[in-house]
C-alpha cells in the first residue's frame, strides 16, 4: 500500500475512486456475498461502470436515479456515473411509485437505476404500471436479476463500455470540476413538499474529510454499512467515507440483527454506524453473546434521543471503546458536528459535540440576534459544505440560506460554555422513525384526502426501539376503524411515515386566531396529558 500522503487529494467524486485505488491498492475494498475487491480492483470497476455510462449516452449535468437497496452494483453504477460528471439522484427504497416517480419526474432523471425484486418489490414493474408521469426518463437499468421488458440488465448496460476507450472515460472524468453538481439529495419541509438538496464535488469532499477525521476512521477498518445509500449517512458518510480512508466497505440490504451479529462476527467489523434501533436490536438480541464481537472498536449513533444508559451499554455491553453521536442534514452535506469518541456518556447522549473544523454554529433569536452560550435558540450554520441551493426552488433557497451564507438548519438548540452542541426542539414539526425523517404535513394530506376524514394532525411520540413514531389526531364524519386509516396511508406511504397510533377526537386544539396547538397534541401523544 502507497501511503496516502504521497497520493494527491482527489479533487472531485470523479477522481476518488483512482485515488483509492493508488493510495490503499491492495487493502480491501468491499465484501459484497462472494464478491471480494480490493482498492484497485474496486476502481477497474467503477472505471467500467464510468465507460458503460458514456456508451448509454450520459452526459456531463445528466441526472441519473438509484432506486434500489445497498449492493456494489449501487456503488459501481452510481459512482461510475457520478465519474463522468452526471448528477446522482438517489430515491428512498420504502417509496411508493407516486413518491418515486415525483423524484424522477422534478430531478429530470434521464437514467433510473433500479431492481426487481427487494422484499417482495418490483420497483421496475411498479414504477412503469402506476402510470405516473415520469419526466425525461429514457430508459432503466436494472442492477441484479433479469430485466424483463423494457429494461436493460446491467451486464448489457456494461458491456456497452467496449465501445468506449478508457482514454475518453479519463478525459471525461477529469474535465469534472470541483464546483459541479454531484448530487441532489432530496429531503422535505414542513410543506411536506421533497426539495432537491444541490451538492457539489468539492463541498461533499470538504465535508467528509473533516467528517472521516473527527469519528477516526482510518486505513484497514472494516464498516458494516447498513445505513441505506439513499441517505447521506450511507452514502456520503459510508460510501465516500471509506474510499477516503481506506476503509473496507460491506454493505447490507437491510437491518437485520441475526444476520448483523453473524456478519459482525464472520468478518471482523470494527465500524458500525446506525440510528439507537440498531444498537438497541443487537444489545437485546438474545444469542448475541453466541457471536465474537471483539473487533468493533467504533459506534456511532445519532438521528434520535440517545439515551445515556444506551451509549453506557454499547461501551460495555457490546465492548465498544470508542462511541460518537453527530449531527448533520441534508443542506449541510450530512456534516455539522461530532461528538468525540472519548467523551464521557452523559455527553455522548445530550449533546451532538463540535462542528467540524470548517464549520460555524451560531445560536439566533426569532429577531435574528445572535445568542450567548446556555440559551437556546435556533441553530444556524456556515462552511464551505452547506449546499448549493434548492433545485429548482429560489424562493425556498432564500429563505434557507441568509446573508453571509448562515443556513438556518428549522432546528432549536443551545450551545454550552465548551462549545458542545445540544438539539432540544425542532422549529420544524418533523419526527425521525428508526433514522428516518417523516414530515407530519405529508402524512396530514394524505389522511385528509379520505372521505371520512375533515381535520388531521400528527407528532412524534418516543418509541424504545424506533426513537420516534407517529401519533395521528384525526376527526371524522363518521366511525372509522385505526385498522382502515392505517390501511390508506400505508397504500399511499412508504411504511416508516404511516402513524403507528391513531387517535379520534371530536375536534383539533387550535388557540383565538385558529392556529393548531401541536404542542398540547404532542403532551397527551407522550402521556403526560389527557
Amino acid at each position: 500500500m502507497t501511503s496516502p500522503q504521497q497520493v494527491p487529494p482527489p479533487v472531485t467524486l470523479a477522481r476518488l475512486p483512482e485515488y483509492a485505488a493508488a493510495a490503499y491498492g491492495d487493502l480491501e475494498a468491499l465484501a459484497d456475498g462472494q464478491v471480494r475487491w480490493n482498492f484497485r480492483q474496486l476502481g477497474a470497476e467503477i472505471a467500467a461502470a464510468a465507460r458503460a455510462a458514456i456508451a448509454h449516452g450520459i452526459r456531463p449535468g445528466d441526472r441519473v436515479a438509484v432506486w434500489a437497496p445497498n449492493s456494489r452494483q449501487w456503488i459501481t453504477a452510481a459512482l461510475g456515473a457520478v465519474g463522468v460528471g452526471a448528477v446522482l439522484v438517489p430515491v428512498n427504497t420504502r417509496f411508493k411509485a407516486a413518491e418515486a416517480a415525483d423524484i424522477i419526474r422534478r430531478s429530470g432523471a434521464t437514467v433510473l437505476f433500479a431492481e426487481r425484486d427487494f422484499l417482495g418489490t418490483d420497483y421496475v414493474a411498479m414504477l412503469h404500471e402506476s402510470g405516473e408521469d415520469l419526466g425525461a426518463l429514457r430508459s432503466t437499468v436494472v442492477l441484479r436479476g433479469d430485466a424483463g421488458q423494457g429494461a436493460l440488465a446491467w451486464d448489457e448496460y456494461l458491456r456497452l463500455g467496449r465501445w468506449t476507450t478508457e482514454e475518453e472515460r479519463a478525459a471525461r472524468t477529469a474535465a469534472v470540476g470541483p464546483d459541479d453538481l454531484s448530487d441532489i439529495i432530496y429531503t422535505s419541509g414542513t410543506t411536506g413538499r421533497p426539495k432537491g438538496v444541490m451538492m457539489t464535488h468539492g463541498r461533499n469532499l470538504q465535508a467528509y474529510e473533516e467528517w472521516t477525521d473527527a469519528v477516526t476512521l482510518t486505513p484497514g477498518d472494516r464498516y458494516l454499512l447498513v445505513n441505506p445509500f439513499f441517505h447521506t449517512f450511507g452514502y456520503k458518510a459510508g460510501v465516500i467515507g471509506c474510499l477516503l480512508r481506506g476503509v473496507t466497505m460491506l454493505p447490507e440490504e437491510v437491518y437485520d440483527p441475526d444476520r448483523v451479529l453473524r456478519r459482525m462476527a464472520q468478518e471482523r467489523v470494527t465500524c458500525l454506524m446506525g440510528p439507537p434501533t440498531v444498537f438497541h436490536g443487537l444489545i437485546h438480541h438474545p444469542r448475541r453473546h453466541e457471536h465474537d464481537l471483539s473487533a468493533l472498536r467504533l459506534a456511532g449513533t445519532g438521528a434520535a434521543t440517545v439515551p445515556t444508559a444506551l451509549v453506557e451499554q454499547i461501551r460495555t455491553e457490546l465492548g465498544v471503546p470508542d462511541v460518537f453521536t453527530a449531527y448533520g442534514l441534508s443542506e449541510t452535506g450530512g456534516v455539522v458536528t461530532v461528538c468525540p469518541t472519548d467523551a464521557d456518556a452523559w455527553t455522548v447522549a445530550h449533546t451532538v459535540g463540535v462542528p467540524t473544523p470548517g464549520t460555524r454554529l451560531r445560536i439566533t433569536s426569532p429577531a435574528g440576534d445572535v445568542l450567548p452560550a446556555g440559551e437556546q435558540g435556533e441553530v444556524q450554520v456556515r462552511g464551505g459544505h452547506v449546499m448549493l441551493g434548492y433545485l429548482d426552488d429560489p424562493a425556498a433557497t432564500a429563505e434557507a440560506v441568509l446573508e453571509g451564507g448562515w443556513l438556518r438548519t428549522g432546528d432549536i438548540g443551545v450551545l454550552d460554555e465548551r462549545g458542545y452542541l445540544a438539539i432540544t426542539d425542532r422549529l420544524k414539526d418533523m419526527y425521525v422513525v428508526g433514522g428516518f425523517n417523516a414530515y407530519p404535513a405529508e402524512v396530514e394530506n394524505v389522511l385528509l384526502g379520505h372521505e371520512s376524514v375533515v381535520d388531521a394532525a400528527v407528532v412524534g411520540a418516543p418509541d424504545e426501539r424506533l426513537g420516534e413514531v407517529g401519533v395521528a389526531f384525526v376527526v371524522t364524519t363518521r366511525e372509522v376503524a385505526a385498522d382502515q386509516l392505517t390501511a390508506w396511508t400505508r397504500e399511499r406511504l412508504a411504511n416508516f411515515k404511516v402513524p403507528r397510533r391513531f387517535v379520534i377526537v371530536p375536534e383539533l386544539p387550535r388557540n383565538a386566531g385558529g392556529k393548531l396547538l401541536k404542542g398540547e397534541l404532542r403532551r397527551v401523544a407522550r402521556g403526560e396529558a389527557r
